[in-house]
């Protein structure tokens, strides 16, 4: 199994502080790669170029690229000038986010995820075979436009990627997103990814595999899990730190019926436990909301408590989907060297 440091997006104060003091100790310490994100801040691919100019081996992905934030060409062009400036470290991760920021944001509908996504990748695809002038007419989305002016026409990229395979993985939480990935993607990006309930993500999977022209064989197929991990003698105490924020995201990232990490809960066994986390939530009692989550659905999906639990935990995980777990931790030197004795040590 592999591991991989999430710097996520920015909190109001800006850069985290020790940035690239934190990227470097963890190339050093065996980590394989790095993965930046975006919301309503900074963007994914600033930072992930600044890390990567600093760095000699780790990997660099999007976790995730918002498909909303660029048309498809834009993307491809961003993913193939990253690659070639990195010598092929390069990951893209994308993913749909949500209607509330699509919308909201960006200032575009949310069109159906599955079409859209479906019609992204394969532009950005085409772009980067670099084979023909990019020509695609789907449902969602086309190149060159369909109507406008009329005078728009196919375009070939000026620069040859490095790759023209680049490594394309989908951020996916329904069983129905998660077989597209399988389907048109070399990964999957999971997140709420629970070792011990994940018969569902098994299924989606197989369904996607057994698609005709699915991409991948299994055996490329990349699995990247995003896993809350904090190392504490107090098991309560850790929970405390992540009560919060699963809060947010079960209660406060859509609306009632409209909310992917809400679900996710519900597929694991959790709808009521959720119900009363969404609902307390939206009624603005973020703390009951938060006190509400009992800690053994946090264990379902982070790793929590002493070292040596972790460990043992640690077992479930190797046995299960993820070929890569992707961490959020603190900087601390003592603390990434921690993570990487747990995760690599074996």
């Amino acid at each position: 199994m592999k591991l991989g440091l999430l710097l996520g997006f920015w909190g109001e104060a800006g850069p985290p502080p020790r940035l690239l003091e934190t990227v470097r100790e963890a190339e050093t310490l065996g980590y394989d790669s790095v993965w930046t994100s975006e919301a309503s801040g900074s963007d994914a691919l600033t930072p992930l170029a600044w890390v990567g100019a600093h760095t000699e081996r780790m990997r660099l992905g999007t976790s995730i690229m918002q498909m909303a934030a660029r048309a498809p060409a834009a993307t491809a062009m961003a993913a193939l000038s990253l690659d070639h400036l990195s010598g092929g470290r390069f990951v893209l991760g994308l993913g749909v986010s949500g209607p509330e920021l699509v919308e909201g944001w960006y200032g575009q509908a949310f069109d159906p995820p599955l079409g859209r996504t479906r019609d992204y990748v394969e532009i950005v695809r085409r772009v980067l075979l670099r084979r023909d002038p990019v020509e695609y007419q789907g449902r969602h989305l086309s190149l060159p436009l369909t109507g406008g002016s009329g005078l728009g026409r196919p375009f070939l990229s000026m620069v040859r990627p490095l790759r023209s395979d680049l490594p394309i993985l989908l951020a996916a939480e329904g069983p129905r997103n998660v077989a597209l990935a399988r389907e048109i993607a070399d990964g999957w990006i999971a997140t709420y990814y629970s070792p011990y309930r994940d018969a569902h993500y098994r299924a989606a999977l197989a369904e996607g595999a057994a698609r005709p022209g699915a991409r991948a064989a299994a055996a490329g197929f990349e699995i990247v899990a995003t896993v809350p991990l904090i190392v504490d003698d107090d098991v309560e105490a850790a929970a405390d730190r992540l009560r919060g924020l699963f809060a947010c995201f079960i209660g406060g990232m859509g609306p009632r019926g409209r909310n992917f990490h809400y679900n996710a809960f519900v597929r694991m066994g959790y709808e009521e436990i959720a119900t009363r986390v969404r609902d307390l939530w939206l009624e603005g009692r973020a703390e009951e909301s938060a006190a509400a989550i009992p800690t053994a659905m946090i264990e379902q999906v982070a790793l929590i408590g002493p070292a040596p639990k972790i460990r043992d935990e640690l077992v479930e995980w190797r046995r299960s989907l993820p070929t890569s777990l992707l961490v959020h931790v603190t900087p601390e030197p003592a603390v990434l060297r921690q993570v990487a004795e747990l995760v690599l040590g074996g």
